[in-house]
């Protein structure tokens, strides 16, 4: 079966790539997942002891957390007082210390506990509970400036920011001297950040070395096919070349007017199914089976067998396996007292006149053909009309 070259599934291979590529650059859910944050902008203003003079600062530095609403809160900032110094605010019945002018707390109050020890939401709730209007955490120390996103879901509508943790610092270090601080939040700047999760980095990755692998394996496919191909291709030419010269070595005969054993109005080739005319060329196998040259000679190349009784034609000239493997064999032996050579008219494949097939030594050769086939016409026939008598009585002459 001949091979179809490496076109025949391109379309196919494109469009699985291309399939893949989408898929790569577009994974499901990678571009639904978004992270969106509101800044806080934290002031704080409080009265320097030593100065007598008012300190207020004002800051975009805070992040609301994730389930606080985004609003703005005010008070004075209280501080964990608990036994041990625990900063955290994790334990149910932690107090606040909350400084405030005149020593008594009336207005709002906002928490300021650390991060760590305990959930978000308990630190939330523990304040809560405390009625602070805000609960403000400051970062760990090794964060340094940076704030973090805050889950907390389920702590109801009260305002929750982190603030870094020298902002904190500093704020709790004034309120454990007992210097009243008062602290306000604003709604700061939206920020919308769009990022590629690790599944979808490795979907990427996943697709992009399927897309190598395909490519890599169709490559191979294609250089071998090709490979084959044109060795297949170079065996065949080789292999008609040599059976086409074996071809030659058969004898060829030029029909004549009133020629005896030929019946040009009853016998026909039976390749073109048509009768047989005079000055037709007709090649005669070893089997005695005659055919139109330009019919029969096709048919070998592809075949090598008579297409009446099925020899083989190229063993039957002392060839056998494949032509390109040539063993010669001894030519078939004349019938006693005829020589073929000088009894038939050989022409050659351009029709010009050529000797008799060669025999089995140079030793043994036989006399050349009239180019002319100017014999006589009854010896000439002699040949086919013996040929038919030992078809009919035990098939071909060896």
């Amino acid at each position: 079966m001949a091979w179809r070259g490496p076109d025949a599934g391109v379309g196919a291979r494109s469009a699985l790539a291309l399939a893949l590529l989408v898929l790569a650059l577009c994974p499901p859910g990678a571009r639904s997942r978004a992270l969106e944050w509101f800044s806080a902008v934290v002031s704080t203003e409080y009265l320097d002891p030593q100065t007598n003079m008012t300190v207020w600062s004002v800051s975009e530095s805070g992040r609301f957390g994730d389930s606080s609403p985004k609003e703005g809160a005010q008070g004075l900032v209280g501080v964990p007082r608990a036994p041990g110094g625990d900063l955290e605010g994790c334990e149910p019945d932690t107090r606040f210390f909350v400084p405030a002018p005149g020593g008594r707390v009336s207005a709002p109050w906002v928490a300021l506990v650390a991060r760590g020890g305990c959930t978000f939401k308990e630190k939330v709730l523990v304040a809560a509970r405390r009625n602070a209007s805000a609960v403000v955490l400051y970062n760990e120390e090794h964060y340094g400036n940076l704030t973090v996103p805050m889950s907390h879901a389920g702590t109801g509508n009260i305002v929750v920011i982190m603030i870094s943790y020298p902002k904190g610092r500093e704020l709790l270090e004034l309120v454990q001297k007992g210097i009243p601080v008062t602290m306000t939040i604003g709604v700061g700047t939206r920020h919308v950040q769009e990022f590629i999760s690790s599944q979808s980095v490795v979907f990427v990755a996943i697709a992009f070395i399927t897309m190598m692998i395909i490519s890599l394996a169709w490559l191979i496919f294609y250089y071998i096919q090709r490979f084959l191909y044109t060795g297949s291709q170079i065996g065949s030419q080789s292999h008609r070349k040599e059976t086409k010269k074996v071809i030659g070595q058969l004898l060829l005969h030029t029909i004549k007017h009133g020629e005896k054993g030929i019946d040009v109005d009853a016998e026909n080739c039976a390749v073109c199914i048509e009768n047989f005319k005079v000055k037709d060329i007709i090649r005669i196998l070893p089997c005695k089976h005659i055919f139109h040259r330009i019919c029969i000679d096709p048919w070998l190349l592809d075949h090598r067998t008579c297409p009446m009784c099925k020899l083989d034609v190229i063993k039957a000239l002392g060839y056998w396996g494949e032509p390109g493997d040539v063993q010669e064999m001894p030519a078939p032996e004349s019938p006693p007292g005829r020589d073929p050579a000088a009894n038939l008219s050989l022409t050659d494949d351009d029709g010009s006149d050529e000797n008799s097939p060669p025999s089995a030594s140079p030793s043994e050769s036989e006399p050349q053909c009239d180019t002319s086939f100017k014999g006589d016409a009854g010896e000439s026939t002699a040949l086919l009309e013996a040929g038919r008598s030992d078809t009919r009585h035990g098939g071909p002459v060896s």
